[in-house]
């Protein structure tokens, strides 16, 4: 017989950071089943494959459901309704502050998807409108983490720049990744008669 003190919980990804957001894998599984259902509409409003439409769709899920569902401690326990904004960390993280695997990380990291994603759409200005706001998008979810107290999130300087990183480390990656596609399809190989 377990006692209360043994309360199964789930181990996701040996992150411990991930434990304390119940939603994120409920929302992972919606954005996806969302973005399946929408990748033609989200294609032919990106000017791309629906491919990458389901895969802008899904990033932006993925860092809904980071970011804009209760904690654990909001959604089971109360929580703590925290007030004000952080302003200790404005400047870049420290590779120590990465490696750790924890909330530096896991901010960064949730937002290359989104960054690989928008670099792979064809050039236009509807792709510069969506850089733009994707850029304005952390601030946006801090601002509503200060004012949507019943979330019980901390609203940090540190969140958007480590956010704003990972889109661009995505945007990078995603611009390799098609340059080196764009390399293969036209090498003398690959090229029609």
């Amino acid at each position: 017989m377990r006692g209360d003190d043994d309360v199964l919980r789930i181990d996701v990804l040996r992150i411990p950071a991930l434990a304390a957001l119940p939603w994120f894998l409920p929302g992972f599984a919606i954005s996806v089943a969302v973005g399946f259902l929408v990748r033609h509409r989200a294609a032919r409003f990106l000017g791309a494959s629906p491919l990458l439409g389901w895969a802008v769709v899904v990033s932006l899920g993925i860092v809904a459901s980071a970011t804009l569902t209760p904690l654990h401690e909001a959604a089971f326990e109360g929580g703590l309704q925290t007030t004000g904004c952080d302003f200790s960390r404005v400047g870049l993280a420290s590779l120590e502050d990465i490696v750790e695997l924890g909330d530096t990380f896991l901010n960064i990291l949730l937002f290359i998807p989104l960054g690989a994603a928008l670099a792979l759409l064809p050039r236009s200005r509807r792709k510069a409108w969506l850089m733009l706001g994707a850029l304005a998008l952390p601030v946006v979810i801090e601002t509503t983490q200060l004012i949507a107290t019943p979330l019980d999130r901390a609203c940090q300087s540190a969140d958007i720049v480590d956010n704003v990183s990972g889109l661009v480390v995505g945007f990078v990656l995603g611009s390799a990744a098609g340059f080196l596609l764009s390399r293969a399809t036209t090498a003398p190989g690959n090229r029609p008669d």
